[in-house]
């Protein structure tokens, strides 16, 4: 049973995880981040409240004429509606002109891929977390794999301290 903290956090229209791309931050040094808006269809955002996005393959696109689209956010359709949709179709973006321009400015000066990290609810509305980012060579995996097993052991380590 939800507690009456969850029921007051919903009401209020908290923030609602639908999905998460966890390997963004395995994969990608991750930059500057945004939050977007995401234009949908009456399914899809019926089937994100009940399922959940799969973000693995998202990117996001500039157009020449200045508007930003998702592109490879795969949201499953529902089994029972009446109308469906395409599970992959180019979905465009909710973002303000200087963050378009800053993007675009990142895309093309640095080389940054932008990758979409997650997608939730806040206030009743879709919304996406955008980023910056750069790939990882596979020694920077490495490296990263053994600091944080590092870190981990340290952890386990001062936690036997305490309870000896």
């Amino acid at each position: 049973m939800a507690s009456p903290k969850d029921k007051k956090h919903a009401k209020d229209g908290g923030d609602r995880l639908v999905s998460k791309n966890r390997r963004a931050f395995y994969d990608y040094e991750v930059g500057d981040v945004f939050e977007a808006g995401l234009v949908l269809i009456g399914s899809e955002v019926r089937s994100l409240r009940e399922n959940s996005a799969d973000l693995s393959d998202a990117w996001v696109d500039i157009t020449s004429g200045g508007e930003a689209w998702v592109k490879g956010l795969r949201i499953p359709p529902l089994k029972h509606a009446a109308f469906g949709h395409e599970e992959r179709r180019p979905r465009k973006l909710l973002l303000h002109r200087e963050q378009i321009d800053r993007l675009r400015g990142a895309s093309a000066r640095d080389g940054a891929t932008l990758i979409v990290i997650k997608c939730y609810f806040k206030q009743n509305r879709a919304k996406l977390e955008i980023a910056e980012a750069r790939g990882k060579k596979k020694y920077d995996k490495r490296q990263a794999l053994r600091a944080r097993d590092a870190d981990r052991e340290a952890r386990v380590a001062v936690q036997r301290g305490r309870r000896g």
